[in-house]
């Protein structure tokens, strides 16, 4: 891990292991980071339970471990995806710029007369 000294949140690393709409600042520290991808693969990898890793919170990286579980080494797509640029190695959301900081979506309300999730109407 000779990545982990250049990280821009050695700094303050407590910063990433935030909650709620702190997580974005969180992110934020992230997308300027110059190893933010070895960051990512790490935790991938590793599957880290919690905190930002190259931005992306904890939520995010287990849903893209399960629309991706025959991956067996995310450091070894992000090297391939880096020596060949024309090719995606995730598929970002239309309108989605990798690196830019978003804001917090809001809760989704129900529909009146809809059941609350979970029941068994």
């Amino acid at each position: 891990m000779d990545w982990v000294g250049q990280g821009l949140c050695r700094a303050q690393p407590d910063r990433m292991f935030a909650e709620g709409a702190a997580q974005n600042e969180a992110k934020a520290v992230c997308a300027a980071c110059p190893v933010r991808l070895d960051c990512l693969a790490y935790a991938l990898d590793h599957r880290e339970q919690y905190g930002v890793w190259g931005a992306m919170t904890e939520r995010e990286r287990r849903a893209l471990l399960r629309r991706r579980p025959a991956v067996a080494s995310w450091a070894e797509i992000f090297r391939t995806a880096a020596a060949h640029p024309d090719v995606a190695p995730v598929a970002m959301p239309r309108g989605v710029t990798p690196g830019a900081s978003y804001p917090t979506a809001p809760a989704r309300r129900r529909r009146p007369g809809a059941a609350p999730a979970g029941s068994d109407r």
